[in-house]
């Protein structure tokens, strides 16, 4: 399957495919993570916090991807740098989900609310748009290269687009009824999901990944 995504391609190509596609995760991922946390800051949003810090998880995990693809040639440290590559993103999730549980749990029983961000509404609809593409871009590589990191980083794409409806469903919620509540229920509703990606992470495992034959 992966190698009839890049027919023609060589593994050198597909691997420099995938960095390019890294370098834009990291650009576009440092720009969302800046809008997002002034919007959060201004808005005393915990939704968006939490997506503004998934955001810079994913320069993280993109970092981590540069690295694994460079060593894509050498059998010996791609494996080493695919496993190293899982576990940086396993924890990074699982230490979000922990913040997110805890800080909208305190918000529902403090009584906190948040503002309206229409700057957040932006952010997120604009991830709601271009994470999808991104995301099917890097699980082509993935496959190719049979790449369970790879597959990984585009399963954490999908989660970005996934906290992207909720946190906007959340901001729209409030927005529209006043429901000061709403955006830290939606924070909850990521708990369930940043925990599951998290441990299948540390596990080796690529959420949801269905893995090509390719030989390695």
């Amino acid at each position: 399957m992966g190698t009839a995504i890049f027919s023609g391609m060589d593994r050198a190509a597909i691997a420099r495919r995938g960095r390019n596609l890294e370098y834009f995760t990291i650009a576009w991922a440092g720009l969302e993570a800046a809008i997002a946390l002034v919007a959060a800051i201004r808005s005393n949003s915990l939704s968006l916090t939490g997506f503004g810090i998934d955001s810079l998880i994913e320069v993280v995990s993109g970092a981590a991807l540069l690295w694994r693809m460079s060593h894509e040639m050498d059998h010996r440290r791609r494996h080493h740098a695919e496993h190293v590559s899982l576990r940086i993103a396993g924890v990074c999730l699982l230490a979000l989900g922990a913040y997110v549980l805890i800080e909208a749990t305190f918000n529902l029983w403090r009584h906190r609310t948040s503002e309206t961000s229409w700057i957040g509404a932006g952010v997120t609809t604009a991830a709601l748009i271009f994470m999808p593409l991104l995301s099917r871009a890097k699980r082509k590589v993935g496959l190719a290269l049979n790449s369970t990191a790879m597959m990984t980083d585009a399963k954490q794409t999908d989660f970005c687009t996934y906290q992207a409806a909720i946190v906007l469903f959340g901001l729209l919620v409030h927005a529209t009824f006043g429901i000061g509540w709403a955006d830290s229920a939606a924070a909850l509703l990521l708990v369930p999901l940043l925990l599951r990606a998290g441990t299948l992470s540390l596990r080796g495992r690529a959420c949801c990944a269905h893995h090509s034959h390719v030989p390695n």
